[in-house]
Parts: C-alpha cells; sequence; structure tokens
C-alpha cells in the first residue's frame, strides 16, 4: 500500500510587476499559476513586488549586461537603487551556466553590497526565478511566517528542556 500525497491548497497572493515585464516568461508563469498579477510603472525595471509578503526581488539576466565599467556601474547604481526603496529584497542573478564571468560579477556584486539589506541569489532559468521568489515570499507571509515562528519557538522549549547540557547547567546552579 502507497501513501497518498497529502492535498495542499495552492498559495495565491497578489504581485506587481514592472510593466516592461507583462510579455516576459516569468510573468506568463505567474499567471498561469493563478497569482494576482497587476503591472505598474512605478515599480523599478525588473522588479517583481510581493506586498502581502513584504518582500521584493530584483532579476538580473547577466547574459544581457556587456562587460564594461559603464554598465557595471549602470547595475551598481540600480541595485543601489532598489535597496534604498525595498528593504527586504532580493536580487536573483539568473544566468544558464554559472561560469567564471558570472562568479567574478557575483563576488564583485557581494563584496560592494558588503552590510546592505540585500540577499542575493544565482538562478539559472525562469523557472528557478519563479520557484524561488514564490518559495521566499510564501514563508515570509502571513500566516506562514507565524506558523514557522510558532515551530521554531516549540523547538527550541524542546531543545532547552531535553538537552542535557541545559540540565547539567541547572544541576550546577542548584548545587
Amino acid at each position: 500500500m502507497t501513501a497518498q500525497p497529502e492535498h495542499t491548497v495552492q498559495w495565491k497572493t497578489t504581485i506587481v510587476i514592472n510593466t516592461s515585464l507583462q510579455h516576459h516568461d516569468t510573468s506568463r508563469r505567474l499567471l498561469a499559476q493563478q497569482h494576482r498579477v497587476r503591472f505598474s510603472d512605478n515599480v523599478a525595471p525588473g522588479a517583481f513586488v510581493f506586498p502581502a509578503a513584504g518582500t521584493a526581488f530584483l532579476v538580473v539576466h547577466l547574459q544581457e549586461l556587456p562587460e564594461n565599467a559603464v554598465n557595471k556601474a549602470r547595475l551598481l547604481e540600480r541595485v543601489g537603487h532598489f535597496v534604498h526603496i525595498h528593504r527586504n529584497g532580493f536580487l536573483l542573478l539568473c544566468a544558464p551556466l554559472h561560469g567564471k564571468r558570472e562568479l567574478d560579477t557575483l563576488s564583485d556584486l557581494q563584496q560592494r553590497l558588503f552590510g546592505c539589506n540585500l540577499r542575493i541569489l544565482p538562478v539559472q532559468n525562469d523557472a528557478e526565478i519563479v520557484d524561488a521568489m514564490l518559495k521566499i515570499s510564501k514563508v515570509t507571509s502571513k500566516p506562514h511566517v507565524d506558523i514557522i515562528r510558532n515551530r521554531l519557538s516549540v523547538a527550541r522549549e524542546h531543545i532547552i528542556e531535553d538537552s542535557p547540557v541545559w540540565k547539567m547547567l541547572s544541576d550546577m546552579k542548584l548545587g
């Protein structure tokens, strides 16, 4: 007898996307999953904003960036503007293969943006972009974030109660 997979309700959310991405494959994938997609010129080019989760994603396709200092400066300016607007932001660096050029760009961005509130994730295609955005946004939105916090709290309490180290420290204080 095989176990039946648990039926789960598919998570749906509202996503605000820059108008320039209206016909992009990533937008079509989100629409196909029946998310509420809104297009706006007020969102930065290449950006996806998940208001319910309080997260935003900036997608940069590395193969579209010519290798010169002017374009790297523009990219840094664009990312800096994104970070200034969104305090819970993610930069998704998309490249089919992550070779030397892509890893150098990733390393350069990490060094220049060290200490800011931006997380950088390498992805390889539009499917990975959508998957990463949805997973991160789901776990950071209500009620999922409350469920995760509760589970972590219960796990912490369990660890403290059953920890031999904790018991030893308690015994030392009583003795």
